[in-house]
């Protein structure tokens, strides 16, 4: 996918909740897995921020929190900024990458449907950093594409996304060229190798939350 093309974006709103089942719920969970351990006034950081889906879920459960997005997108920070409209008072957004991001401290933050478009080396690096940019203590909640790899189990999984994203009315024929364009383009990894990248950025009490065919998701504490 093209996060720059303009018919990409137009139609990305609509898109994740047709592929990634209980992507509404994924949102609602990670806010207050964010809620048991952040202050009212809490500071987030949110990478892969672009399209403002889940900003938007944030902000309005949680209106005293103040949001620092990160996304390399120009166009999907624009689609944000039009999703987001009156909530962006407390909202900062920013072009880039991890790097671009202050260095905090936050009180928490999230990486959510991002991570699977980076190699195991990039991933480790992305959530060093995040790491480094939060409070002792923090939470840090992570979801995306994760799931096995070896290659029976995961041409199974994969047919079980793409027929998820059918009966959610994905055209058919899409849906099997997007499974083509995962296995081929993503640089995959299992759950095992997840948790591992988790830790090693050092990461404590990695707890698998959310689990969805070919979807995963942790939330784990940085250091006291």
């Amino acid at each position: 996918m093209s996060f720059s093309d303009p018919e990409t974006v137009a139609r990305y709103a609509d898109g994740p909740a047709r592929q990634v089942p209980g992507l509404h719920a994924l949102h609602t969970m990670t806010h207050l897995l964010l809620a048991e351990a952040m202050p009212d006034d809490g500071r987030v950081l949110v990478l892969g921020a672009g399209g403002g889906l889940e900003l938007r879920v944030f902000a309005d459960a949680h209106p005293a929190w103040r949001f620092t997005g990160v996304d390399p997108s120009a166009e999907m920070l624009a689609l944000a900024r039009a999703t987001l409209d009156e909530r962006l008072a407390g909202i900062e957004l920013h072009e880039g990458y991890i790097d671009s991001a202050p260095e905090g401290p936050f009180d928490g933050a999230t990486c959510l449907l991002t991570l699977h478009f980076l190699d195991a080396a990039e991933r480790l690096r992305t959530l060093a950093q995040v790491r480094r940019r939060l409070r002792p203590g923090a939470p840090f909640v992570v979801a995306h594409h994760s799931f096995p790899q070896e290659a029976t189990e995961k041409a199974r999984w994969l047919e079980r996304y793409a027929a998820f994203a059918t009966a959610s009315g994905i055209d058919a024929a899409n849906a099997r060229r997007a499974i083509d364009a995962i296995s081929r383009r993503l640089p995959l990894l299992d759950p095992d190798a997840d948790v591992a990248l988790l830790s090693q950025a050092g990461f404590e009490r990695i707890e698998l939350f959310y689990a969805a065919f070919t979807f995963r998701g942790w939330v784990a504490t940085a250091p006291s």
